[in-house]
């Protein structure tokens, strides 16, 4: 599975260097010198045919990761790589030295269940807003989804090995007619 790790926005001077909008907490691992990325037009895109970019140079300016691509030498061959959005497979990752602690695609897909063992759906995304929450589609007839604060009270287990996320869902948060 492909990791987002970044996108490379505007070209910045004549020499090559791009702008990336950083989507990782490891933007000196993901673009050190050296490192392999693939790119394609979407998040969702497998590098085509394989495409990939080597980091030749990287350094920090005001606030901003600039890189540098090998054969990516002037500011024409810079800009036509705007836009387009850089990954890694997950296979490089290493795992998070916290076993609390998990990546968005290791959640994706796993099936929720409540506490007493009632089948509640599948996680099909996970969003970072002040609250990091998971998108549960029901596995019940209203085929909708359910946002699931994801903290301990609630999400009291996760077994990835199992492919499993068991809730504790307080009243309201899976029928919210049950709301206090």
């Amino acid at each position: 599975m492909r990791v987002i790790v970044g996108r490379i926005g505007r070209p910045h001077g004549i020499r090559g260097e791009v702008v990336i909008g950083v989507r990782t907490d490891e933007p000196d691992l993901r673009f050190a010198v050296g490192a392999t990325l693939g790119f394609g037009a979407t998040p969702d895109d497998d590098p085509p045919g394989g495409a990939t970019l080597r980091v030749a140079a990287k350094r920090w300016h005001s606030g901003q990761l600039l890189v540098a691509f090998a054969g990516v030498t002037d500011r024409t061959a810079a800009g036509e790589l705007t836009g387009s959005w850089l990954s890694v497979d997950s296979s490089q990752l290493p795992a998070p030295p916290d076993p609390d602690e998990f990546r968005d695609h290791e959640l994706i897909g796993l099936s929720v269940r409540t506490c007493a063992g009632d089948p509640v759906g599948v996680v099909t995304d996970v969003l970072h807003y002040g609250q990091d929450l998971l998108v549960v589609r029901r596995a019940d007839d209203s085929g909708g989804e359910c946002l699931v604060p994801f903290v301990t009270a609630i999400v009291p287990e996760v077994d990835v090995r199992a492919g499993v996320v068991v809730i504790n869902p307080p009243p309201g948060l899976l029928d919210p007619a049950q709301a206090l």
